[in-house]
């Protein structure tokens, strides 16, 4: 079991040593941040009214264990920077459960109706998690990142609160 809290100043120094390379940080935030990530960086971007960090606790052991944010958009939410942590405890169901606590407070805590996500088109296994909570791609909309002089694609999918309902 998973719960969602502020992420703090506290947390900072714990997010950092989670983005040890550049791919991670271009990964976990697009082109917002340079690597190394730094604390500065992060006081910028949280400095922003509009973005909402969160740290993710294990419940049963009270560890933080990931990160994820909402940002608001004049038009939508978008979910991103959605990190766990320990590489261990990837693929074992729990960005789903982010994924539903962010949507949740989203659409009944924000009163948002449409959410919004980017994600590389290579990270099958993070699709697969975004569909699983149902969304969908949005085939009109691609944003192309460069790292380490590679092309990375992002995809972006999109959930409205009518679709979220009827799940």
């Amino acid at each position: 079991m998973i719960e969602l809290q502020k992420f703090t100043k506290r947390d900072y120094k714990r997010l950092i040593s989670w983005v040890d390379t550049a791919e991670t940080l271009m990964q976990f935030a697009g082109p917002k941040f340079t690597f190394p990530l730094t604390s500065e960086q992060l006081v910028e971007s949280y400095g922003d009214p509009n973005r909402i960090p969160f740290k993710v606790i294990d419940t049963n052991g009270g560890v933080c264990i990931g990160h994820a944010e909402i940002h608001l958009t004049e038009f939508s939410a978008y979910l991103g920077r959605i990190l766990i942590g320990n590489g261990q405890l990837r693929g074992k169901g729990l960005g789903q459960e982010i994924i539903k606590q962010l949507l949740d407070y989203c659409f009944n805590n924000l009163n948002q109706d449409n959410i919004e996500l980017n994600v590389f088109e290579w990270n099958i296994n993070a699709i697969k998690c975004y569909e699983k909570v149902g969304f969908i791609i949005n085939p009109d909309k691609k944003l192309e990142r460069e790292i380490n002089g590679e092309k990375w694609i992002a995809l972006n999918m999109t959930l409205d609160r009518q679709k979220w309902e009827q799940l």
